[in-house]
């Protein structure tokens, strides 16, 4: 762990804001203190300008926010689907207009959501339970993870999870490449902001070969998520839900939960897990 707060970056304070409070600890008196606090702001997305929903975030990687969110919502098939993100502050949020292929764009009529998602829920303003789960192809084989990486992987996560060490509040989606190093790391509020981000930056940078570890339990949006993303291994630090293992082994996802210093259980598909912890 980060041994003082200036050791991390200038960027991490901006997504949190110093506050008063007063501390209370057992065998101690109270006393007042500056504490950090996480930044949750509204961000309303719209696609070539018609308004879609509104996400409450973490006001940082918008960029990879947008894309991932996209793709995750089955609007776009590519990163190259999107022509430009405009992205507009104002008194109360944030607006982000994502200007998407033509051919795109018939897909909002059929994917209409009400104008509010919270931090906690990847399925809120669904109208529908048939437009909950969506029709995905199941992922291919091509990827093992070596389960002696685990331990090493769980290190370096200590140390790059910088915002939680500040806040206590931020969830990590990251990707571990096949030799079991930390690539790509996205913290936010909210579990499913945190992975669109990690998703946005999969396409971005072009990806492969590596598998994803996200520090919550292992709903189906999740699953559903990174399926769509093209994830063929997903990893939790918590459980899993019945109906995320369910989608997992339909979707021919390998997931693993409760992946701890020593520890982890596969769900389903562990053909691809190599090694011993």
């Amino acid at each position: 762990m980060l041994n003082t707060l200036e050791a991390l970056p200038e960027s991490m304070f901006c997504n949190a804001s110093e506050r008063p409070i007063v501390r209370y600890r057992k065998g101690k008196s109270d006393c007042n203190e500056l504490d950090y606090i996480i930044e949750e702001t509204p961000v309303a997305i719209a696609f070539n300008g018609v308004a879609y929903t509104v996400m409450m975030c973490t006001p940082n990687d918008l960029e990879q926010f947008a894309i991932g969110f996209s793709l995750s919502e089955g609007i776009i098939d590519h990163h190259r689907d999107i022509h430009d993100i405009e992205m507009t502050p104002t008194c109360d949020g944030i607006n982000i207009n994502v200007t998407i292929a033509n051919r795109c764009v018939a897909r909002l009529q059929q994917k209409r959501r009400s104008l509010a998602g919270l931090t906690g829920c990847g399925i809120c303003g669904e109208e529908k339970l048939e437009t909950v789960c969506r029709v995905l192809d199941p992922v291919p084989s091509s990827v093992h993870f070596d389960l002696r990486y685990l331990d090493s992987v769980l290190q370096q996560l200590l140390h790059k999870q910088q915002l939680n060490q500040l806040t206590g509040s931020a969830h990590a989606a990251v990707y571990i490449d096949n030799q079991g190093q930390v690539t790509a790391i996205f913290e936010d509020v909210g579990r499913h902001i945190a992975l669109d981000k990690l998703v946005g930056c999969i396409h971005q940078r072009q990806l492969t070969g590596g598998v994803v570890l996200v520090t919550s339990r292992a709903s189906f949006e999740m699953v559903q998520k990174a399926a769509a993303a093209g994830v063929e291994v997903l990893l939790a630090i918590s459980s899993a839900t019945k109906m995320a293992v369910d989608l997992a082994e339909k979707l021919n996802l390998t997931l693993l939960g409760h992946c701890r210093n020593g520890r982890a259980d596969a769900y389903t598909h562990p053909e691809r897990i190599t090694g011993m912890i």
